[in-house]
């Protein structure tokens, strides 16, 4: 179940390059996110859902967080940037109509840096993990 209708109201992204659909869960650190893989997807060759995808999903799982967090302190939603990322480890690929579950945990926020720690699930095996130094903006 999501926590908001319309989940492009938390992020800047659109199609075709949401790599999020639904926001799960979001309480003191930690946020899930869930996402379902289409044919059309910009990511998807020879019908699985490419690396780069599984970063962006777990950037937007982070963008969804501050997003949810502004709105719940009725301020407006700004823009994140990806600073950095570490620890990369790609474990799989999804495949068209898998449904990945994505889970953040912030590490360390000091300003407007948030570092968190992603993992990326599907069909309950560990797809994807890093580390990413998220930036936010100050204005929309």
């Amino acid at each position: 179940m999501s926590l908001v209708d319309n989940i492009e109201s938390l992020i800047p992204q659109r199609w075709p390059f949401k790599m999020i659909s639904e926001l799960e869960y979001c309480e003191g650190d930690t946020t899930r996110s869930s996402f379902t893989v289409a044919a059309d997807n910009i990511f998807v060759v020879n019908g699985r859902m490419r690396e780069p995808a599984l970063v962006e999903n777990i950037a937007q799982t982070a963008a969804a967080r501050a997003g949810w967090l502004a709105r719940q302190e009725n301020r407006p939603v700004t823009l994140g940037y990806i600073g950095a990322i570490q620890k990369l480890e790609i474990f799989g690929l999804p495949e068209i109509g898998d449904t990945v579950s994505t889970e953040i945990k912030v590490l360390n926020q000091v300003f407007d840096v948030t570092l968190v720690a992603g993992k990326l699930s599907c069909k309950g095996k560990v797809m994807a993990s890093c580390e990413m130094k998220i930036f936010i903006t100050k204005t929309p």
